[in-house]
């Protein structure tokens, strides 16, 4: 059988061990407002966003930043009165100018003026999860933390999250007010986390939210050379894309494909059995914007990998080649 389509609703994971309940993968919506990932089609993405739901799908991912706030506002109009029936994940963060980010901001008055933003663009009262989307150096985290354990207190946020942070941070954080999700990019290509993250996670009872779970399409089969995308592209700058680099990584991804077609699957879905594969504590959120990948990407959830698939997999993506950011972008990540 080949789910490339699915009827099944997703089954839900426990995301953390503050009682936190999401489906099995979410859904990533920075693309549904943001050219970052090539031309925006609204009626598209707002059918794409009731498709997800139909299929069982509740952990919808967005951010003040997506768009600026343009992404916010679409699921706030696309999910109104469905609100008890999802699971509502944002960010705080950025310094936002003239619809431009111009560095971070998480100073605790400006938390609070973000998430009001928030809550009036979502048309809620209440956020489910909340993270930093990037750490401030300029802001200890734990007087984040104590800022954002404010509006919980107020019962403006449900659940707290960290966003690509650091080990020392995420313990600092915990230590504050718990922390159900770290988000950070992790897939077959990009296993930075499992050195030192992942097991402070799994110490904490931390769960683990996956960005870019197929690549940013690469392994999906989809990618193209970064100079084949335009400069507003995401992609247009990724190292991982570039020149000798987009033939290693195309060697070593043809693995994902061979196994897909051997199991009559797509790529995709071979990439993402891989990431639910790797812990019951992971809830990835691949992106997009189209109701065909989204029924893809669900599928992911029935597909079973061999031990002998899971380990050819690993070999294959060890020949993996290039920085996952440039160094502008990898500059906005804490170690």
């Amino acid at each position: 059988m080949n789910p490339s389509r699915t009827t099944t609703a997703v089954p839900q994971r426990r995301l953390g061990q503050c009682g936190l309940v999401v489906s099995t993968i979410g859904l990533g919506c920075m693309g549904m407002s943001d050219d970052a990932y090539g031309d925006v089609d609204e009626a598209e993405s707002i059918a794409t966003i009731h498709r997800a739901m139909d299929l069982g799908v509740t952990l919808f991912d967005t951010a003040e930043q997506y768009g600026p706030f343009e992404n916010e506002s679409l699921l706030g109009r696309t999910l109104k009165g469905k609100r008890d029936h999802i699971v509502l994940a944002t960010k705080f963060g950025f310094r936002i100018e003239n619809g431009e980010t111009t560095g971070t901001n998480s100073r605790p008055e400006h938390i609070k003026l973000a998430v009001e933003g928030s809550l009036r663009r979502l048309g809620t009262d209440y956020i489910d999860l909340l993270y930093q989307h990037r750490v401030d150096p300029h802001v200890p985290i734990e007087e984040v933390v104590g800022a954002m354990a404010d509006l919980v207190r107020e019962g403006k946020v449900r659940f707290l999250g960290l966003s690509e942070a650091g080990v020392a941070n995420i313990r600092k954080a915990h230590a504050v007010h718990p922390i159900s999700a770290l988000q950070s990019e992790y897939s077959l290509w990009e296993r930075n986390l499992e050195a030192e993250i992942l097991p402070v996670l799994r110490e904490l009872g931390i769960g683990l939210v996956p960005f870019s779970p197929l690549g940013r399409g690469f392994l999906a089969a989809s990618a193209k050379r970064a100079e084949d995308y335009p400069p507003t592209d995401f992609r247009h700058l990724d190292p991982r894309l570039q020149g000798a680099n987009f033939d290693i990584n195309k060697l070593a991804a043809k693995t994902v494909i061979d196994v897909a077609k051997e199991r009559n699957l797509a790529p995709s879905q071979i990439a993402l059995a891989w990431v639910l594969h790797q812990g019951g504590d992971l809830v990835p959120i691949p992106g997009t914007k189209r109701r065909s990948y989204l029924e893809q990407n669900v599928a992911a959830v029935t597909v079973a990998l061999s031990a002998e698939e899971l380990a050819r997999l690993d070999r294959a993506m060890l020949q993996v080649a290039g920085p996952r950011y440039s160094e502008e972008r990898m500059a906005m990540v804490d170690h």
